[in-house]
């Protein structure tokens, strides 16, 4: 069974079924769906815009035409909340195109076998070679390219890190979404605060 990063569960992927379409139609892609239990069942879903830089005002319109869809279809039978989300900056790495697009940068990777005794693997990003993704990580003080076959993933992210960040930002600004007046500073990892050149 190949695996599937954006829906996991067989709920999952019968409601990618029904609101992918809804998605594509409005010009976004599904990064993630789930559904989550709880008190009030919660159904996530993750858009983007092919290249990035989905707004709040986005998701809104994402989620009306997703609630209207899903009340005529009718598949989660419990009263559930929905949410609908931009990936956000350590954002979950869900299609083999991900893993090309943030080549360079660093993600924690799981799988569902042990590979070479281990499930869990960080590394920086080295692209996309065939169904393998590429990634840096040190062994015994030596860096060396490893290739994950993608269906061999269960789970995958991205590391919150200053460069990632800045790439953000910088993204955002290009696509003339960010008012740089709203930040007099940025605080990093460590919590220094940098004032904004």
């Amino acid at each position: 069974m190949s695996n599937d990063l954006i829906a996991k569960a067989a709920i999952d992927r019968r409601l990618a079924e029904i609101v992918t379409p809804v998605i594509e139609d409005l010009g976004f892609e599904l990064v993630r769906i789930r559904l989550m239990s709880g008190k009030q069942a919660t159904l996530q879903i993750m858009a983007d815009k092919p290249d990035g830089g989905i707004e709040v005002d986005d998701c809104a319109e994402i989620s009306n035409a997703v609630s209207a869809t899903l009340d005529v279809e009718d598949p989660i039978l419990d009263a559930y909340t929905l949410e609908v989300s931009s990936p956000g900056i350590d954002r979950p790495l869900t299609r083999l195109k991900d893993f090309a697009m943030f080549e360079g940068y660093e993600a924690k990777l799981e799988t569902s076998e042990l590979i070479d005794g281990r499930r869990r693997f960080k590394g920086e990003l080295a692209g996309v070679e065939d169904d393998e993704v590429l990634v840096n990580i040190l062994q015994d003080g030596e860096t060396v390219t490893i290739g994950l076959k993608f269906d061999w993933l269960s789970d995958a992210k991205l590391v919150l890190t200053e460069d990632l960040i800045k790439e953000m930002l910088r993204q955002r600004k290009a696509a003339g979404a960010l008012n740089e007046d709203q930040f007099d500073e940025i605080v990093t990892e460590d919590g220094s605060a940098e004032e904004k050149e």
